[in-house]
């Protein structure tokens, strides 16, 4: 396999997965997920909702299920049981003195374990792995209209409200005392969530989505102490690890998903090691000055 990548020219390398229609569907879709899963990262990282990322995703799991058995769209069963799970969570938080963390943890669990159940009980050709790992190179025609739909909504309630919902990511005591909805922000946030989840699930799946809600935020974060900067970082890394991952698995042949996460991953660490401002090792040699 090393000698393939050093016998492949970079013009090789680049051209030739393009002569193939399900690579071309492939990449776009990885990229623009990675793009939309990008700039909510941003306000999820100022949000603090890591956790909350990793339950909606898994949370999902069931609502797939369920709308297959009724014949509906995925996207349609994943996003309800989504919103489901975050409206669960509130009201478990409000009725108990049970730590919010604590609730999310209960939540998500249940819900994927719910979804674990599902798949082998009901008879159908659902593709288990699928469902965990996403299969953005076998991605339909009709997965892509999906995607686009979705990712266009995502876009254009982050675009509409984003003053708002940075100021709210920021400082959510401020943003009331200045007569923002912070409830109905709460809600939008989280509901978009759900939204960026179901996208995720053609591409990297419901386990590694988080990933991909968490990881461009994150390293933008140790780049930049301007918002607007930070979200065309997060962005733009989002989208090069998902194209850059698509390729390496089709030369490779590896899992797609994981080799998106994986370039993700390697950016972050580039950015924490060698950040301008933040990273350990700017750091460690101010130190010693």
């Amino acid at each position: 396999m090393n000698d393939l990548f050093i016998s492949l020219s970079p013009f090789s390398f680049l051209v030739e997965p393009l002569s193939h229609e399900f690579m071309r569907r492939a990449l776009m879709v990885s990229a623009l997920v990675g793009g939309v899963c990008g700039l909510l990262s941003c306000y999820m990282t100022l949000k603090g909702w890591a956790l909350m990322g990793d339950a909606v995703s898994h949370a999902v799991m069931p609502g797939v299920v369920v709308a297959y058995a009724l014949g509906l769209p995925f996207s349609i069963g994943a996003f309800v049981f989504g919103v489901g799970s975050v409206a669960l969570i509130g009201f478990v938080k409000q009725k108990s003195r049970i730590k919010e963390d604590t609730v999310i943890g209960l939540v998500f669990t249940g819900f994927f374990a719910l979804g674990l159940v599902l798949v082998s009980k009901i008879k159908s050709n659902i593709d288990l792995m699928h469902i965990l790992f996403g299969s953005p190179l076998g991605i339909s025609y009709s997965d892509v209209h999906q995607t686009l739909l979705i990712s266009g909504i995502v876009v254009s309630i982050l675009v509409l409200f984003r003053r708002d919902l940075m100021l709210y990511c920021f400082d959510p005591t401020h943003a009331r005392s200045i007569g923002i909805n912070t409830g109905f922000l709460h809600y939008l946030l989280l509901s978009v969530l759900s939204l960026a989840a179901v996208a995720g699930l053609q591409t990297v799946g419901i386990i590694l989505v988080v990933a991909m809600l968490i990881t461009p935020g994150a390293t933008a974060y140790l780049l930049t102490d301007r918002f607007d900067r930070m979200t065309y970082l997060a962005i733009f890394s989002s989208a090069i690890s998902s194209i850059l991952g698509v390729y390496i698995s089709y030369w490779s042949d590896i899992e797609t998903g994981g080799s998106i996460v994986l370039v993700q991953t390697f950016i972050f660490l580039l950015a924490f090691l060698f950040a301008p401002r933040y990273g350990i090792l700017k750091s460690q040699g101010s130190t010693h000055l």
